[in-house]
């Protein structure tokens, strides 16, 4: 069981920057049950005006592009200039553990073993999108724990790439070497959120495929219109086997921030916190909802009827809502 801050052992500990204490941080952020959630506010509201100072990035990109051999190329680059680096791998969840599938550490093996590294695998737990609903959180605590560099890992290019670009400052798209029919194949709502495009394994046979690929891919993004007008999203070439490229990327973000300003940074995460306060009361009334006993028993009822044709959703939702204590909208 996570310990309880009420005390404030496990906030100074990872105030402290201790890693076991980030850990168990993490794991009470994670809980569903009522008593760690409290605990996990409490906790959080305690090390709030620590947390903030990082570089917040996301990283996604189609399957088999590398993401986390990039992560670990990156990461290691960014600890080499004197960077503490979280890892927040959202990975799909097992139907019968409920657990993390894909399990990062085992695929950053070299970063992982590094002290100045923190990598946490986390389970979807079924939300929208398969991101984590307690990343955001979870990107606080390490924060708090000192690390000036967070990065969230998404699963691939769906819906959770919209919610992650909602919580960081930069969005890096990891693309093939495969030329502009890739782009065919990727929602263009992902394109357009992406800050930052990256043309990975760009070395030995697909060096010059590489480069064709980068100059299609600006090509198209040049048809899109910039998410912001201070900044023209750039189309680079890493590879993640022998480095070449990470540090532009790294210098890349940084040109972002001082594109956007300090102003521009600072609106983007007001703005995400409202985003964040709307969907924490959306998640919280819907399981406050479920867990209502008067809906709970009329819940089942309510499904056959819908599945059977003898009533609509609009009018069962009504019913449902009136047991939950809503009275019915006006006409």
């Amino acid at each position: 069981m996570p310990d309880s801050p009420a005390s404030g052992s496990l906030a100074d500990a990872l105030l402290a920057g201790n890693r076991r204490a980030l850990a168990r941080a993490i794991t009470l952020i994670e809980s569903t049950r009522p008593d760690h959630r409290r605990d996990a506010e409490d906790l959080l509201a305690e090390v709030l005006p620590r947390t903030g100072n990082s570089v917040r990035l996301g990283i996604s990109g189609v399957p088999g592009v590398g993401k986390s051999t990039f992560i670990e190329a990156f990461g290691g680059h960014l600890i080499a200039q004197g960077h503490k680096v979280a890892v927040l791998a959202i990975d799909p969840t097992s139907r019968r553990t409920g657990g993390s599938i894909l399990g990062d550490k085992t695929r950053m093996e070299q970063l992982a073993r590094s002290p100045e590294a923190f990598i946490r695998p986390s389970p979807t737990g079924g939300s929208l999108g398969g991101v984590a609903r307690r990343t955001r959180e979870a990107m606080l605590a390490c924060e708090a724990a000192g690390f000036d560099v967070a990065i969230v890992e998404t699963v691939g290019v769906g819906q959770s790439e919209t919610a992650v670009a909602d919580m960081v400052d930069l969005f890096l798209l990891l693309l093939l070497p495969s030329g502009g029919d890739e782009l065919q194949g990727i929602k263009k709502g992902v394109v357009e959120i992406a800050d930052l495009v990256a043309v990975n394994k760009a070395d030995g046979e697909m060096t010059d495929a590489a480069a064709r690929a980068a100059a299609e891919y600006q090509s198209a993004l040049r048809m899109l219109r910039p998410a912001n007008a201070a900044w023209q999203v750039p189309v680079l070439r890493c590879s993640s086997l022998t480095g070449q490229g990470i540090p532009e990327i790294w210098r890349a973000v940084g040109d972002y921030r001082t594109a956007i300003g300090e102003a521009g940074l600072a609106k983007r995460r007001a703005e995400q916190a409202r985003a964040w306060l709307w969907s924490e009361i959306d998640d919280t009334l819907r399981e406050r909802f479920r867990r209502h006993p008067a809906v709970a028993a009329a819940l089942p009822e309510a499904e056959r009827a819908v599945m059977a044709g003898e009533t609509t959703p609009g009018l069962a939702a009504e019913e449902l809502l009136r047991a939950f204590g809503v009275a019915p909208a006006e006409a």
